[in-house]
């Protein structure tokens, strides 16, 4: 237990070092956001959330609980501290001068909010609504480390406006059709607009002094420009996955297991000419192992390829959800050992393992894994 009262170090360079010190989130007060533009753009049409919203059923909301606490406890058994996050009253009116809305979202996904890039945690601007009064959760802890560790930065990118402005009216009816949504996607039209900085911090992937960045649903092209400034150090690459109609965050779709070694959705394949950088220096991309199941949980907006959003702990071990038997059985002949994770009846707060941390501390330094540019 002395491990885990230890003074906090904020340090963290990419996905795969032995992780340490880590976030993981909580259902606690979790809600169904109400409507709004960039909400409806992203809930699949076939959704059974859509013209839901307000609190999670009391059942799912313990049930979730029990599983993320059992999660935190399987990390804390093998030595990884964990902190937690300070709930809000999630089902409440918030308002800004431009704009209201009904609901706010949760914090079960913190990976969502906080980007930690060697001794900096960046919470980012978010681009929904319900989601703008989120990073208040982890405030808490960010204080905590910031009083504990003399070298850790907080940095906030600039908050959004958020007006109609920033998103395209095109995508605000309900029958647009998958179809049409793919043809969109392909052709980089999101429903986020240029208007203003806008990204999600689980839509960077950090790889030492490359950090490889999804435009999007919830990033836009000037979000991207302002991690490139924020981060002089670092190269900044943006990628984009044709085939997914709802490109929303990175991490069900391309997923660094170690050094060399990265899994892609076969639904949304890297495009060859941005693979040039992995290639040139030796990188594999692999086809992910096939969900093992048809359909996400109910009330659940996220894809069944949450399969894929694994938390590696090291370049030995890997965490996956339980009923994902493919994807464990993929990794286990990569030569990984695989931890099982029983998250399924979580998935709908906010995501997968991935998703529902958030680091605060891997071992390791800030390498280049792609000197030859």
């Amino acid at each position: 237990m002395d491990q885990l009262r230890q003074k906090t170090i904020v340090s963290s360079w990419n996905e795969w070092d032995p992780l340490k010190h880590v976030i993981v989130g909580t259902a606690d007060g979790a809600c169904i956001p109400a409507p709004e533009p960039a909400l409806d753009a992203k809930v699949p049409e076939d959704s059974d959330m859509r013209g839901q919203f307000g609190p999670r059923p009391k059942e799912m909301v313990d049930k979730a609980n029990e599983l993320l606490d059992q999660f935190a406890s399987q990390l804390e058994g093998r030595g990884i501290r964990v902190d937690r996050p300070t709930p809000m009253e999630f089902n409440q009116k918030t308002s800004t001068p431009d704009w209201q809305a009904e609901t706010m979202f949760g914090c079960m996904p913190p990976r969502d909010v906080l980007l930690t890039v060697g001794k900096e945690i960046l919470e980012a601007t978010m681009s929904y609504r319900c989601r703008w009064f989120e990073y208040l959760c982890y405030r808490p802890l960010l204080q905590k480390y910031y009083d504990e560790d003399s070298e850790m930065r907080h940095e906030a990118a600039p908050k959004p406006r958020l007006t109609d402005h920033d998103y395209r009216q095109d995508y605000l009816s309900d029958k647009i059709g998958v179809q049409k949504r793919l043809e969109w996607t392909a052709n980089k039209f999101f429903v986020t607009t240029e208007e203003e900085v806008l990204f999600d911090a689980a839509d960077v992937l950090r790889f030492g002094k490359d950090l490889v960045v999804q435009h999007g649903f919830t990033t836009n092209l000037k979000g991207i420009d302002w991690l490139a400034r924020h981060f002089p150090g670092h190269r900044v690459h943006t990628v984009n996955f044709p085939g997914d109609p709802y490109p929303i965050h990175i991490d069900a779709t391309f997923t660094p297991i170690k050094p060399g070694l990265i899994m892609n959705n076969p639904q949304r394949r890297l495009p060859e000419e941005q693979r040039e950088m992995f290639n040139k220096n030796g990188w594999e991309i692999i086809d992910s192992a096939q969900p093992a199941h048809n359909s996400p949980p109910p009330l659940c907006y996220s894809s069944v390829w949450l399969s894929m959003n694994v938390l590696v702990l090291d370049t030995k071990t890997v965490c996956v959800e339980k009923s994902e038997v493919y994807q464990a059985e993929q990794l286990d002949k990569l030569g990984m050992e695989v931890v099982e994770v029983d998250l399924r009846d979580a998935y709908a707060f906010g995501g997968g393992l991935h998703c529902c941390t958030a680091d605060v501390y891997r071992e390791g330094t800030c390498e280049d894994y792609f000197p030859i540019q």
